[in-house]
């Protein structure tokens, strides 16, 4: 059975941890939900970004979302392929040294990454945008042009796909973000 990694913390986007984990466990991955500094077992607090009509999202409290793995017990060698949560979390998680490494890990073996939202901003601190286009959430689009990567301006229910690299501007793209990133993970789904 093949693994996914998938990165979050607190504060991220409540859909966007929810969400996917659910839909990739659903056709059959083990996912293994962590956070730097957590064990399994352990919870995040998410948050929930909406847009109301507001000049920017607004934040309100969401879940708390059980880690269902330790990030000191990850091996990287074992996934098959790395998702990254948005919301707040990228903010601080982009700050931890093994996080980085992880991330440039899936880059340099060219495994199936699948970022969300702000969750592009680990994807900047790693350096492994550059000459690579990408999505994000529109704010994040600065930090993309930045890091020598190709900001690409979709619709929020989007997914942009470059190589091995899925990304979306934020939760409403789920749908076209999952499918996407199970296409490059060579899932097939039969209706």
């Amino acid at each position: 059975m093949k693994k996914v990694l998938f990165l979050t913390g607190d504060f991220t986007e409540d859909y966007e941890t929810m969400v996917p984990f659910q839909m990739l466990e659903m056709v059959g991955y083990t996912v293994h939900t962590v956070c730097p500094d957590k064990k399994k077992g352990e919870i995040i607090k998410t948050a929930i970004h909406d847009f109301e009509g507001d000049q920017t999202y607004t934040e309100k409290p969401g879940h708390n979302f059980k880690l269902n793995y330790s990030f000191t017990d990850i091996n990287v060698s074992e996934y098959a392929g790395l998702v990254i949560a948005g919301g707040r979390a990228p903010e601080y998680l982009r700050l931890n040294e093994k996080v980085i490494e992880i991330v440039k890990h899936f880059f340099t073996t060219n495994k199936p990454v699948a970022a969300i939202c702000h969750g592009i901003q680990i994807l900047t601190a790693a350096g492994v945008v550059n000459g690579r286009k990408l999505t994000a959430y529109p704010a994040v689009g600065p930090e993309v042009i930045l890091a020598g990567g190709e900001f690409q301006a979709i619709p929020v229910d989007g997914a942009f796909v470059d190589g091995n690299l899925v990304t979306s501007p934020a939760w409403p793209a789920h749908p076209a973000f999952i499918r996407e990133f199970l296409k490059i993970m060579g899932a097939k789904i039969e209706l």
